[in-house]
């Protein structure tokens, strides 16, 4: 057969010759999972067979490696709701990260309602996916022990749940920077908005702040409320309500927080002046408020570009080891007087 050009096609037998190596190492360099490369063989070897690969235009027959292999190249991606920009900078990383290792990814919404997690993990394997990356875990892994169960190969990412392979930034880290911040500042009347009570983002970030005011001994008042302005903003109503009214309020979300700033100025208050305001996660909004909100930054890109590669690394028959990445807390001056 040949292509519309008049040449024959490349095969892996015209690259192999080429390349002074077996027709089966070109196979497994070309074809094979990331696992497959570094055993079949040298970095040199495989970038030599490649560059032969790309200068005779070989093509590899998509279905017939599908048939091989028995993999998909197909990956599934779980999010509470993609319109998150948090969420949908992980899933840029998850989306780069599959990209080097030849796969394709789709994402689908669950809305944190368990119902949804099992229907939409049903279309992903009717999809014949070869594994999922799961970014809506909730802390009592009720469903992703259902997941692992079923001998489906996953990793979570953003939040942890129960022992099963997660990458997420050190958030219980982060709470403690927050709150080592407002006791530097002199704040020792502090408030927490939580988040909701399944997810170990805010479940850990508030353990850590609370944690660390405890030490200074200072209790901290929690409450709960969406990932969203609007749970921010009627949580920090109530929190100023309190008498005496705390003097800094961490958000564990800068969603959160950005509600808390319409109630301090609701209340006539001043962020950074009258009351110090911080949330987490660092979104690019952060910054460009007109008052700069004081937020620590999670390497979101990053957390879904490593849990696509611990995938691949569980697909290629590796044993499982999850990751926290590091936080770094940016003050702004939501919290910095004057």
């Amino acid at each position: 057969m040949k292509r519309q050009d008049g040449k024959r096609p490349a095969t892996l037998r015209t690259v192999a010759e080429s390349a002074g190596v077996d027709v089966s190492t070109v196979s497994r360099v070309l074809n094979g999972p990331p696992s497959e490369v570094a055993r079949a063989a040298s970095r040199e070897t495989a970038d030599a067979i490649r560059e032969w690969a790309a200068r005779l235009d070989y093509r590899p027959n998509p279905h017939a490696k599908s048939l091989r292999t028995a993999r998909s190249n197909l990956i599934g991606v779980l999010v509470p709701r993609l319109s998150d920009v948090v969420l949908a900078t992980i899933y840029e990383g998850i989306e780069d990260a599959a990209a080097r290792h030849g796969l394709a990814t789709f994402v689908m919404n669950t809305h944190d309602r368990p119902a949804e997690q099992r229907a939409r993990t049903d279309l992903a394997l009717a999809r014949r996916v070869d594994g999922l990356v799961l970014g809506d875990a909730h802390s009592d892994a009720v469903f992703v022990d259902e997941i692992a169960a079923r001998k489906v190969p996953f990793v979570l990412v953003s939040r942890h749940a129960g022992t099963h392979p997660a990458v997420t930034c050190d958030d219980y880290l982060g709470g403690r920077l927050v709150a080592e911040h407002f006791l530097q500042l002199g704040h020792e009347r502090a408030g927490v908005i939580a988040g909701e009570p399944f997810a170990s983002t805010g479940l850990d970030r508030t353990a850590g702040f609370v944690d660390r005011y405890r030490e200074a001994g200072f209790d901290v008042p929690t409450l709960r409320s969406a990932f969203d302005t609007t749970g921010g903003h009627q949580a920090a109503d109530q929190l100023l309500r309190q008498r005496p009214r705390p003097t800094a309020v961490f958000a564990v979300n800068d969603f959160a927080a950005i509600g808390a700033l319409g109630a301090v100025r609701d209340a006539g208050l001043r962020p950074g002046e009258d009351i110090a305001v911080a949330g987490f996660n660092d979104t690019p909004l952060a910054a460009e408020l007109p008052i700069p909100l004081t937020s620590v930054r999670s390497p979101m890109h990053e957390m879904g570009s490593r849990a696509l590669e611990l995938l691949t690394s569980i697909l290629g028959g590796e044993e499982p080891r999850s990751e926290r990445l590091a936080p770094e807390l940016v003050v702004r001056a939501s919290t910095r007087p004057g």
